[in-house]
């Protein structure tokens, strides 16, 4: 295979893929059965329309028939596939313990363990009840250990396992938990007795991800899908009753999906209905749990809100995180017999982007975005607290809390990562900034002294600054990097729904730094980096900065000589698929490869149609095409399936999962059918289906290991680093 994109008429002299050798499975070619669509007035033929129907056999014969390509032509990678998977299990310490959070007279910890697929969810008692310092990290039981639940276990006779919610009942006898086995995301919530290891006669099928007790421990909410997979609906259910659950809230905007929790505190129970753009919050005395939810503040469109308990100097009071007075988000207080009434505690400011408030019985956590990074800051519970900035002491990092349950900490904990720095959990004093390391994640064989980090920021085409971060060796590893040439690099985005690529440590890169890769992010519009400006860039109307944001990234690396178009590799899952998929229609000359996850690739039909899971939600993202026909022309102008066109395409590596409900496998089986059709190149675009997955992939570590090893390794072939 060639390393670099085949010009048109170059290679084999033929368009299309190219085939594996000689008595190896021929790549399917999708029949075209035309299906015209009109919408505005503007009529579309969809050729491959016909496998969207994933329960019809010939399309899963069509789907097994890509894997079985796929698979041959990627088998002269087996060995580095192989290479790539140990490097990954000898830099990971099988066997480990996370660090144990105090709650109510017991330490919880996970345990992972050397050959198991899954972790195991553990408890011991406290010894001391003013013990607030963490038993030693031990590969061996704690004194009075239970295993809580084992995952193992529970996968038995299942390929795939997903856990939606695991929750301890407040006085510590009772765990609530639910998994899904399919990866459809429709979970079995059940009930264990910890101490004894019994399951309840308390079983509640189909249940959306998320559960939360009353303070009573008797009492358990939960939340139910729609038909569209909208969790809508709120129920109430009485442990060892018997009796029907009692429905407590139902949503009826499509728009809008519920969830409930519990404060901090324990105080209150706050019941949310949120869409996209705006937000209404109910609360109710949890000493009450029968009782009636009360509005805090009427739904007003394009303002959104979330609700805390506090006391402050005294006396209780609501923390309002609001958008009313700022897109970035301030910080106001409301009596809690008047919770309409918000008084700004932290005002808005057009260079922070204000995201949660967390709160404890004597301290405040601000969490918050400046200049392109998340930051903490610590005040006390006073009427107007002076918060101070907590610095890791490392620029590129991610910063939060780890593990509070307690109202009345005496510490709090925190954690950051990095680029190159694994993730660290410590304790800190706020007042003193006095601070204990409690764990390091461990990582045989690194040395972080052979890498470096560092953010470039790039012009984009309006003149817009993008951040770009980069990740390399610095010992010499990357002779053409070292030397300041070209180097091959693998280049990853996203850019949706004001989610962010916060930094953050991998053990897999490294075997791509390792070869010599670069990895770069480039931190398009459409993600939240630079605060909701960033995000309302690049959505709805303007989505296509997003796209183009990333085109002149790659075009700076290639430029600056950092790249170059036969080394540079694309990649991004989900929305990320489609920002890909998007950019290989504008750009193919820049890339040698394009690696698209679970991708978004025909947003267009899929949010035409309001009847799909998560559609009609969809629309504060992407805009409404059935209604607007200026959003219809916009969408159909970017939408990667709709796009593809007689071009020399790089090579692709496509994966999906048959039992994904968030971008349904149709969407990359039909992308890669015509980009079949219509490639000039020569070079290979692969599918490769999960039968027994969702849209996160294939579930247990030792697999995951696997499938990313598929992936770096194609990767790596197309980089010439193999």
């Amino acid at each position: 295979m060639t390393v670099g994109p085949v010009e048109p008429g170059a290679g084999s002299g033929a368009s299309g893929p190219v085939e594996p050798g000689a008595g190896s499975p021929r790549q399917p070619v999708a029949d075209r059965r035309p299906a015209p669509r009109t919408f505005h007035g503007d009529t579309v033929v969809d050729d491959y329309a016909w496998l969207a129907d994933t329960s019809a056999p010939e399309v899963i014969d069509y789907l097994e028939q890509h894997n079985a390509f796929t698979a041959a032509a990627t088998a002269d990678q087996a060995l580095l596939r192989e290479n790539v998977y140990s490097e990954i299990k000898s830099h990971t310490q099988e066997t480990d313990m996370s660090v144990p959070v105090r709650r109510n007279g017991f330490w919880y910890y996970g345990r992972s363990i050397e050959g198991q697929q899954y972790g195991v969810q553990c408890r011991a008692p406290i010894s001391g009840e003013d013990d607030w310092n963490p038993p030693t990290l031990s590969d061996d039981p704690l004194p009075g250990e239970i295993v809580m639940l084992d995952l193992n276990a529970e996968a038995e006779g299942h390929e795939f396992l997903s856990v939606g919610a695991a929750a301890v009942s407040p006085d510590g006898r009772l765990l609530a938990y639910s998994l899904d086995v399919t990866g459809d995301e429709r979970y079995t919530l059940r009930v264990k007795d910890i101490e004894g290891g019994e399951l309840l006669a308390d079983v509640v099928e189909n249940v959306f991800a998320g559960v939360c007790w009353a303070p009573d421990s008797r009492h358990l909410f939960y939340t139910t899908p729609d038909e569209a997979w909208r969790p809508d609906r709120v129920w109430r259910h009485e442990i060892g009753s018997g009796s029907s659950d009692v429905e407590v809230y139902h949503e009826t905007d499509q728009r809008f999906g519920v969830s409930v929790g519990l404060t901090r505190s324990h105080r209150f129970l706050v019941l949310a209905s949120s869409s996209t753009l705006t937000s209404e919050m109910r609360v109710l005395d949890a000493s009450d749990p029968t009782g009636e939810f009360s509005i805090v503040r009427p739904r007003e469109e394009g303002v959104e809100y979330s609700v805390d308990h506090a006391v402050l100097a005294g006396a209780d009071r609501f923390l309002v995180l609001h958008n009313r007075a700022g897109i970035n988000f301030e910080l106001a207080t409301a009596p809690v017999d008047e919770p309409s009434e918000w008084t700004v505690l932290v005002p808005h400011r057009d260079d922070v982007r204000l995201l949660d408030v967390d709160v404890f019985a004597r301290r405040l956590v601000l969490e918050y975005r400046r200049a392109g990074l998340p930051r903490i800051a610590f005040g006390t519970t006073e009427l107007e607290p002076v918060f101070s900035e907590w610095d890791p002491g490392e620029e590129l990092a991610s910063v939060g809390l780890a593990g509070n349950p307690e109202w009345d900490a005496p510490r709090l904990r925190v954690g950051y990562e990095s680029f190159v720095n694994p993730a660290t959990i410590l304790d800190l004093e706020p007042a003193t900034g006095e601070q204990t390391v409690l764990k390091r994640q461990p990582v045989p064989g690194y040395d972080p002294d052979r890498y470096v980090a560092e953010r470039v920021w790039v012009t984009a085409r309006d003149g817009e600054q993008v951040p770009v971060s980069i990740v390399r060796r610095s010992d010499g590893a990357a002779d053409a990097n070292a030397a300041g040439g070209p180097a091959p690099t693998l280049l990853y985005g996203y850019g949706s729904y004001e989610a962010c690529m916060d930094p953050w440590f991998s053990v897999a890169r490294l075997s791509l730094l390792d070869r010599g890769v670069v990895f770069a992010v480039a931190h398009v519009r459409g993600g939240g980096e630079l605060g909701r400006r960033w995000y309302d860039d690049g959505k709805m109307l303007r989505k296509n900065n997003t796209f183009t944001d990333f085109v002149d990234a790659a075009r700076h690396l290639v430029d600056t000589g950092r790249a170059a178009p036969d080394r540079l590799v694309a990649m991004g899952g989900s929305a990320g698929g489609l920002l890909v998929g998007a950019v290989a229609n504008l750009a193919p000359e820049l890339f040698c490869g394009v690696v698209a996850d679970v991708p978004f690739v025909d947003p267009l039909t899929s949010i035409l149609d309001p009847e799909l899971p998560l559609t009609v939600g969809e629309w504060e993202e992407w805009g409404n095409p059935l209604e607007d026909p200026d959003v219809y022309r916009y969408m159909r102008g970017y939408s990667p399936y709709e796009n593809v066109r007689d071009a020399a395409y790089p090579a692709m590596l496509v994966t999906t999962s048959l039992n994904d409900t968030r971008v349904l496998p149709t969407e990359p089986a039909k992308w890669v059918a015509k980009l079949l059709a219509h490639t000039t190149s020569g070079e290979q675009i692969l599918l490769k289906t999960e039968m027994s997955a969702g849209h996160g992939g294939v579930s247990g570590r030792y697999r995951a290991w696997e499938e990313t090893a598929f992936e770096y390794s194609w990767i790596l072939g197309r980089l010439g680093c193999a």
